[in-house]
């Protein structure tokens, strides 16, 4: 008999392909330079007409035409200016040919710059480096806007004195005319804090809106009543009564409004009920 053999068949191990992930190199974008705008975006050709500053009105009146200078921010250097009638433009760098150089002047202190002579126009408004120091240029829709805030603050004010209680109105007039606003009745004080408005809008609101002014009368008001005392030299603050030593007043600032700053202080404060107790006795 023959043996039968039986065959074992071994499977082999199956090996796991690796998959390779290949990630994509992040792609990284320069930063990009801000852009400059360059000045004569917007440009508007048309008359143009200048004056010096401060109301000056020479009978002729000459300003720098050549060896001036302008940094152009563009080209990243600065670039000699020069005003020459034959030329498209005031950068001597770009100059074609030979340049007839011209001189600005001023005469009564104002000169016209008609809309076809650009080439002037643009070095007076863009490039000269005395523009708005030694001459600046009419424009009338900037005058308005400037007379529109300015109108707009005086109504603020005017508004705000209108409806303003009588010490705060007395500390304004105070920091303004001084002791003289103890002799006021309340009528002449009403007045003059609205003239005060009308007149100076701009620094009636700072009063107004300075946490400090009402400290600085109570202090002046305890000063002319006696309570306080202010040494000669204007440096110590004292009780009047018995020139005791209360506050030395910082150098270099004015003595009430240190003395304000003072008030706020936990000694100050203290000082401050004091004085309160004997205004109202």
């Amino acid at each position: 008999m023959t043996k039968k053999t039986k065959t074992v068949e071994v499977e082999e191990p199956q090996v796991q392909e690796e998959t390779v992930v290949v990630e994509q190199p992040k792609v990284t974008k320069s930063p990009q330079s801000k852009k400059v705008s360059h000045p004569e975006d917007g440009w508007e050709v048309k008359d143009r007409t200048y004056y010096l500053k401060n109301n000056k009105k020479p009978l002729s009146y000459s300003i720098r035409a050549t060896n001036i200078y302008y940094f152009d921010e563009e080209k990243g250097y600065e670039r000699e200016l020069k005003y020459a009638e034959n030329q498209k433009t005031c950068f001597v760098d770009a100059f074609k040919g030979e340049a007839r150089l011209a001189h600005i002047i001023f005469r009564n202190g104002a000169l016209f710059v008609p809309r076809n002579k650009q080439t002037l126009q643009k070095l007076l408004s863009l490039y000269h480096p005395h523009i708005d120091k030694l001459f600046y240029e009419w424009q009338p829709s900037k005058k308005a806007a400037e007379e529109i805030d300015y109108l707009e603050m005086e109504a603020d004010a005017l508004l705000a004195a209108r409806e303003m209680d009588i010490e705060m109105a007395e500390a304004i007039m105070r920091a303004e005319v001084g002791s003289k606003v103890s002799d006021l009745s309340s009528k002449e004080l009403r007045r003059d804090l609205l003239l005060f408005a009308r007149r100076n809008a701009n620094l009636f609101l700072e009063l107004a809106s300075d946490e400090n002014v009402m400290l600085r009368n109570f202090g002046i008001k305890a000063t002319e009543m006696g309570i306080l005392q202010l040494s000669s030299d204007q440096r110590t603050f004292m009780w009047a009564n018995n020139n005791r030593k209360l506050f030395t007043v910082p150098f270099d600032e004015h003595p009430y409004s240190a003395l304000a700053h003072w008030f706020k202080t936990d000694e100050g404060m203290e000082i401050y009920s004091n004085i309160e107790k004997r205004l109202k006795e």
